[in-house]
């Protein structure tokens, strides 16, 4: 007691507790069609060696230098849809499932289709430039995927914590060991580097940005970004990838 009478025994603050933080997630479609679409193309492939002894839609679609000096611009994108067997599919897939659909529960539908079409771009303009070996697959966006988790990670490392940290560390791992992989005859190492620059570029101008919002216990994530941000950050891999292609189309790239 004071000499007011009154108790000098004041309640004590609660104890912390973890802070709970609402995050809008969206369900992967696109991931998923993405998944169904590239299965589909390699049951027809499948099926075109059966029938006709060689793979007529990797002949269409894949990367062959060559035809895109002839104006087959579509070969840029089309052998991410492409494989060479149910090893390299099922490696592919995999990783589409572990890393695609999470990012994308994020990024959201459209902002994830363009970021997966700008590490497929990316990649096979970067492979165009630097080697005339033929390739396909969609390790070039699966590297952009993993390009876009570091970046997302890295600007919100103190949202996430240890977690980020964490994260981070196994990305830059297993990017290093694919790389490494990369290295084996018949890998297009070149494509996995541009995917991965490509993934990079397009989530620094165009991923999610996001910040805690709301009063306290009823907070939640929101993203200061809109898509329009995203058609941006594609447009700008498509004129930087694009550029380096040209100097191959115009003769002005050594070999």
């Amino acid at each position: 007691m004071n000499q007011f009478g009154q108790s000098n025994d004041y309640p004590s603050p609660p104890p912390s507790q973890p802070i709970s933080v609402n995050e809008k997630l969206v369900t992967p479609v696109v991931g998923y069609i993405i998944l169904a679409i590239t299965v589909v193309v390699y049951v027809l492939q499948m099926g075109s060696e059966f029938l006709l002894g060689y793979d007529l839609p990797a002949i269409l679609g894949m990367k062959i230098n060559e035809y895109i000096l002839a104006g087959q611009l579509w070969r840029f994108f089309t052998p991410m849809f492409l494989h060479g067997s149910i090893l390299h599919i099922g490696f592919n897939m995999y990783a589409l499932v572990i890393i695609g659909l999470p990012l994308e529960k994020r990024f959201g539908h459209v902002r994830f289709l363009l970021l997966y079409l700008s590490g497929a771009f990316a990649g096979n303009a970067f492979s165009f430039l630097l080697t005339d070996n033929p390739s396909l697959g969609a390790s070039t966006a699966i590297f952009g995927l993993l390009g876009a988790e570091a970046v997302f990670l890295y600007r919100h490392r103190e949202l996430f914590g240890r977690q980020a940290r964490s994260a981070l560390i196994n990305i830059a791992q297993v990017a290093g060991i694919n790389l490494l992989i990369g290295l084996s005859p018949g890998i297009d190492n070149w494509g996995h580097l541009g995917g991965l620059f490509g993934g990079l570029l397009f989530t620094w101008f165009g991923g999610p940005l996001l910040k805690v919002e709301g009063l306290y216990p009823y907070f939640q994530l929101e993203d200061e970004r809109d898509t329009g941000a995203a058609y941006t950050a594609i447009a700008l891999v498509l004129a930087i990838f694009g550029a380096l292609a040209a100097l191959k189309f115009f003769g002005l790239w050594p070999g």
